[in-house]
């Protein structure tokens, strides 16, 4: 399992339920929160080997927000 982390501009819970769709219904996406109280709205996703943070990054900017990969 492999746990990525991102910085977002997503800033609310209608923000968050806008991706809800995208990210349930990825085969790789095993769990996905985002962290609306964080100052960079991090995206944490569990996932397995098989998916790529290019991949996430283009999921999530194909509904229109902004995001960045962070590193551990």
């Amino acid at each position: 399992m492999e746990l990525l982390i991102f910085q977002t501009d997503i800033k609310s819970k209608k923000k968050v339920k806008s991706l809800k769709p995208v990210l349930n219904h990825h085969s790789d996406i095993i769990n996905w929160s985002i962290d609306l109280e964080d100052i960079d709205n991090v995206l944490r996703i569990e996932a397995t080997s098989n998916l790529l943070e290019e991949e996430v990054i283009d999921l999530v900017k194909v509904k229109g927000f902004y995001i960045k990969a962070l590193s551990d």
